[in-house]
């Protein structure tokens, strides 16, 4: 190769190579704008809606029950039926929500729950509480899938379990300041208001005002995000459109048909029924609990906070390391790890202060495995209708929602001993499902790689291309671990 060659083959290497980096630094600049743009609202909506499915743990510490006519077992009933129509519906309003857009949706549904938050204030008897807390819960049951489908129009896969684990820490900060809220309002005193009639309308309203923010503010999509550069609009579109992420069309039969006879689903909504028991039971009844360990009603509220920031602490720990690894499976199994070793020390400690340091290391790992289970099977469904239906299946995780009313009742308190020996159970079960699953992934990923080997470039290439097998179907898909 002559000198005039050479030189010219290494301007255009170095060419390539400055706009390679010029590519990362608009990346970058795209996340971090979206970061800011997008992000943070949407995880405060998420913590409203953290807020207004647990308040009525913290109102029954006020006499909430007893006020209304009802007896203490009447909240677990309510509480189950709330998850009844929460968990039924998830994947009707995901649809719902991918059919007319998420930017729609979500203000829709997060309005009509701010004023039945609000409406609770005013309720008598068992009807009133019944009806108002399953219509919550319909209208709350596509927030977080629908939020997480959305998300991942945005955001790349490589950096998607970061994001959706400070969106859902969300849940777990809004224990936290639903603990510090309540123990605020609770010191207010009103002339006709009881302090629980404040909790709901405060937080209800909050909820209404954040509802019409984000109808004005949140984008349709990464091509019209108001807060990028025309340039980085069509960049941030065509960077999550290379996987199959920005397709906006509608649902289609075959996506809906894919989703049902994928049991590979169903496995993973059983493991995180199990492993979702301790964050779901605690979000309703973790002041209550703590009551029992001898702390009054005011401040039962206020030490809830520190359990719920451990929660969020570790799972943002936990979502970082596992997008920067680019590790799913491993990360859920340790985090459940995590929080079946607190658990085991709630119910051997000897002392309540010892039980309170066991909570609070249990829920460091208790929060880990939702989110990253969603960021899992999103990044292993590369159609983003089917990964909309996928997502909200996976919303059936919250019947552990259920299960957290039925066994913390009051009949088990102060000590909650077999509610928490029933929780240690699930969880344990969840381990060993999350490893399972996890082993299934890698081998059938070993018998597609057999199966590729075969196969001439042509064959390959066909295999890509066809509608034969779906998307995660084909044999030249590889699953994320």
């Amino acid at each position: 190769m002559g000198t005039s060659e050479t030189a010219h083959s290494e301007t255009q290497s170095h060419q390539e190579g400055r706009q390679h980096v010029d590519d990362d630094g608009i990346r970058r600049r795209i996340n971090r704008k979206l970061d800011i743009g997008l992000l943070p609202l949407l995880s405060l909506l998420y913590l409203c809606n953290g807020l207004d499915r647990g308040n009525v743990g913290n109102a029954q510490t006020q006499g909430f029950m007893r006020d209304i006519g009802l007896e203490p077992d009447d909240l677990n009933n309510a509480v189950q039926l709330f998850f009844v129509t929460f968990v039924l519906l998830q994947p009707f309003s995901v649809a719902v929500g991918k059919w007319i857009g998420p930017k729609q949706w979500i203000p829709f549904i997060m309005f009509a729950w701010g004023v039945l938050t609000l409406t609770q204030a005013f309720i008598k008897g068992r009807a009133g509480l019944i009806s108002t807390r399953m219509l919550i819960g319909a209208f709350e049951a596509g927030f977080y899938p629908t939020a997480v489908g959305y998300l991942s129009t945005f955001y790349p896969s490589r950096n998607f379990a970061t994001r959706v684990g400070l969106f859902y820490g969300q849940y777990a900060v809004a224990g936290a300041f639903s603990g510090a809220i309540s123990y605020g309002i609770f010191h207010i005193h009103h002339q006709t208001l009881k302090t629980w009639q404040l909790l709901f309308i405060i937080e209800g309203a909050l909820t209404c005002g954040l509802a019409l923010l984000a109808w004005a503010w949140l984008p349709a999509g990464p091509d019209t995000a108001w807060f990028l550069t025309k340039e980085e609009r069509v960049l941030a579109a065509d960077r999550v459109r290379a996987v199959g992420t920005a397709d906006s069309a509608g649902l289609t039969r075959r996506d809906v048909i894919e989703t049902i006879k994928d049991w590979k689903l169903l496995f993973v909504v059983v493991c995180n029924v199990c492993a979702s028991v301790p964050s779901t039971a605690f979000s309703v009844f973790l002041p209550l609990v703590v009551e029992g360990m001898g702390y009054s009603a005011l401040e039962a509220n206020l030490m809830t906070v520190p359990p719920f920031v451990c929660g969020a602490v570790g799972l943002y720990l936990f979502a970082l390391s596992s997008d920067r690894r680019g590790e799913r499976g491993y990360h859920i199994v340790a985090g459940i790890l995590v929080a079946l070793v607190g658990l085991i020390a709630v119910v051997t400690a000897p002392t309540s202060r010892g039980k309170y340091v066991a909570l609070c290391v249990s829920l460091l790992g208790s929060f880990v495995s939702p989110p990253l289970t969603m960021a899992w099977l999103s990044n292993n469904t590369p159609d983003v209708g089917k990964r909309f239906l996928v997502l909200g299946v996976n919303g059936w995780g919250n019947l552990a929602g259920v299960i957290g009313s039925h066994i913390y009742r009051q009949e088990y308190a102060p000590e909650y001993r077999k509610p928490f020996f029933a929780t240690l159970g699930f969880v344990a079960a969840a381990m060993v499902g999350y490893v399972a699953y996890r082993a299934i992934l890698q081998a059938e990923n070993r018998r597609r790689a057999a199966i590729v080997r075969e196969k001439t470039a042509d064959e390959i290439e066909i295999e890509v291309m066809n509608q034969v097998r779906y998307t995660d179907q084909k044999w030249t898909y590889v699953y994320q671990l």
